[in-house]
């Protein structure tokens, strides 16, 4: 496996700080990004390497094992195992008998992966038995971005994550922030190991007057001061729909009145909904006329 340099992909010093990275990042995805760059495979695998490296060094304990073992930064507890176990002691199996701990140092430049290789892969008449670790793959995190109304019913998208297209779908009542994982759709294993898994983080933008609480909704409505004080009938826009609602005489401002089920869908329950609840907003009248003005006096002169 080729060493790469996560540092220099992202144009920064060893001794860059998290804000620096990922503010390094966002500058050169933004420069990369496929949608930017359409048709453009340098882009394309620019863009890839980039978010590679940020995913290793914006992770602080990844972070430390490539800055220890390198390229075998994800077997980094492997090795540490072995260490601790012996495996490199004299009498605990050293084939070179110097009977201490060894580190990098000691192979001269070589990889510890290469040592690994060279003492059990199979060196003739050593009495080793050859074997090859296997290792799951890297896991992969990314941002869905979706409007409110995008997850009021289930939909299936296509993202496009390293280059690879992953149809999915993505079902109602989703919240902002919930994370998901999609299993097997990480980073290709070593030796034959298991894949990674994908986690999808969810930024859910309200692009509606309501609003939502899980499965709930809420929604403030204007009501004429003649409707409120006498009573009436009006129209009212549910998430995906209008309804009518009787008003009582002298309804206060303020009132709220619950329509069951006209919610949001529960997550995974596209057919079971929560309910919306309507607030009632009393307005004062303006822009009065004379007469208007004089029938309001005897009220209040009623009221004496």
């Amino acid at each position: 496996m080729e060493y790469i340099d996560y540092y220099k992909t992202l144009g920064i010093p060893k001794t860059a700080s998290d804000k620096e990275i990922k503010k390094a990042y966002r500058k050169l995805a933004r420069k990369y990004h496929p949608d930017v760059n359409p048709n453009d495979k340098e882009a394309e695998r620019k863009f890839k390497e980039i978010n590679e490296a940020n995913e290793v060094l914006s992770n602080p304990e990844n972070r430390k094992k490539y800055d220890e073992y390198g390229k075998d930064w994800k077997h980094a507890e492997e090795f540490e195992k072995a260490k601790r176990s012996g495996a490199y002691r004299q009498g605990g199996g050293d084939p070179f008998g110097r009977g201490r701990t060894y580190t990098q140092t000691d192979f001269g430049g070589e990889d510890f992966s290469d040592f690994f290789s060279s003492m059990f892969g199979g060196a003739s008449g050593g009495g080793f038995h050859s074997r090859q670790a296997q290792f799951r793959g890297q896991d992969y995190n990314a941002e869905l971005k979706l409007n409110l109304t995008d997850v009021y019913t289930s939909q299936k998208q296509t993202l496009t994550i390293n280059g690879k297209n992953i149809r999915l779908t993505i079902p109602a009542g989703v919240e902002d922030g919930q994370t998901i994982k999609i299993s097997g759709y990480g980073g290709e294993g070593t030796n034959g190991g298991p894949k990674g898994d994908l986690y999808i983080t969810f930024k859910i933008l309200n692009n509606t007057a309501f609003k939502r609480d899980r499965a709930n909704l809420y929604k403030d409505v204007d009501l004429d001061m003649i409707t409120a004080v006498l009573g009436g009938e009006i129209t009212v826009d549910t998430f995906n729909s209008k309804v009518k609602l009787k008003v009582k005489p002298e309804t206060q401002s303020g009132t709220q009145v619950k329509l069951k089920g006209k919610g949001f869908p529960k997550y995974k329950q596209e057919n079971n909904h929560g309910d919306l609840y309507i607030t009632y907003k009393v307005k004062t009248p303006t822009n009065l006329s004379a007469q208007q003005k004089a029938l309001f006096k005897q009220i209040a002169d009623l009221n004496k």
